[in-house]
């Protein structure tokens, strides 16, 4: 008896021995879950779970890993970025995706560099995250894509040859965007005239009004979620009657909740329409609906946000980036990037001489105002 006593306590004493012996591959993920992007930040994040979640092993070289998701807030501030990145560096990461919002990713990059870890861009669309880069991919399109794609709508499409562009000051994202869109307005033929609202304004009648004042026939905002939504309410009382256009960042069910049952038409480009991929909707929205917290980190509803779509197609071209190096090592890992490729969710994804996704189309859709839901209206291609 003693004897059987002994061996059932060796046995127990072995399972966690066995299982801190599991082989374990990290992946980061540097996104913002505060901040003026925190909204857009937990959406991303969402997708790289529910990846993870599908997904939870990757075989490398023969070998099973489990996949370990190291998730570091950096708080959509640029002063935050690096102690960020670092935490994931620290904790061993492979390989490290984000962020959501491109200045904080260029404030991060550094820190990614010097430890030769390399990170895939979910949907920080500004040129300059890769540009002279090794170590920084992106399953994106990019801003100067994105611009000549919502100029051209604005000015063939709708039919406008004014243009209003706001957009936060200081902002890479915001700023670079507008740039991107004026310079291919203007080649059009129209006329932009564009301000830059300070950090943390709460109050945008003064620039509404500036609108109103300019004849501008659409206002153009590539703003966050959280100014998007204070724009959209103010629009709405101070009954705006031209579109509000936007990129990526506006694909929000926070938007499109803001949007309901006002008169603001909200058109936008971004990656992904619900409903393109039925078998990926239909499994996000039931492990959404399974997990409050989840749930709620996606706005409070099940809607499909793009960001999300990214997030999941990112954590599989790190899988395949990890399987084509065979190994964990994040060097390793960064040379074998270049050459990897997946079908992703959002389509084909294979990386240019700098690092971007090779991307030609964007869908263009709006917010049905009575529903609240995005509608698709179009997908959009630059000559």
């Amino acid at each position: 008896m003693k004897k059987l006593i002994a061996l059932v306590l060796a046995m127990m004493l072995l399972v966690p021995a066995l299982a801190m012996a599991e082989d374990v591959v990290k992946i980061g993920v540097f996104e913002p879950a505060s901040g003026s992007n925190g909204a857009g930040g937990k959406q991303e994040t969402l997708g790289v779970q529910y990846a993870n979640y599908m997904n939870p092993t990757v075989v490398i070289n023969g070998t099973e890993y489990k996949v370990e998701l190291v998730i570091a807030d950096n708080g959509s501030d640029d002063a935050k970025a690096p102690s960020a990145a670092q935490n994931i560096i620290s904790a061993g990461a492979s390989i490290a995706l984000g962020s959501y919002g491109s200045s904080v990713s260029k404030a991060g990059s550094k820190t990614f560099k010097d430890a030769d870890v390399p990170v895939i861009g979910l949907t920080c669309t500004n040129p300059q995250v890769t540009a002279g880069n090794s170590h920084y991919f992106r399953v994106c399109f990019l801003d100067p894509f994105q611009g000549t794609v919502l100029a051209n709508y604005a000015f063939k499409e709708l039919g406008v040859k004014t243009a209003y562009c706001l957009g936060e000051l200081g902002n890479d994202y915001d700023q670079g965007l507008i740039n991107y869109f004026k310079e291919a307005f203007e080649a059009l033929g129209g006329t932009v005239i564009a301000e830059p609202f300070p950090a943390d304004t709460q109050d945008f009648t003064s620039y509404l009004n500036n609108s109103a004042a300019y004849g501008a026939e659409v206002f153009f905002c590539p703003v966050s979620v959280k100014y998007a939504t204070a724009i959209i309410q103010q629009a709405s009382s101070q009954g705006l009657e031209i579109p509000v256009l936007g990129g990526d960042t506006l694909d929000n069910n926070m938007v499109a909740e803001a949007a309901k049952g006002t008169n603001v038409k909200v058109i936008i480009t971004t990656f992904y329409q619900e409903g393109a991929n039925k078998e990926f909707d239909d499994g996000f929205k039931a492990w959404l609906n399974a997990n409050p917290e989840m749930l709620t980190n996606n706005g409070g509803n099940d809607m499909i946000a793009a960001v999300s779509v990214m997030g999941y197609d990112g954590y599989m071209m790190a899988l395949a980036a990890l399987q084509s190096a065979g190994t964990t090592d994040s060097a390793a890992v960064m040379a074998a990037l270049p050459t990897t490729e997946i079908d992703g969710i959002s389509g084909h994804i294979k990386f240019d001489e700098t690092g971007d996704a090779i991307r030609t189309a964007a869908f263009v859709k709006k917010i049905n105002n009575e529903s609240g839901e995005w509608e698709f209206v179009a997908e959009q291609t630059v000559e």
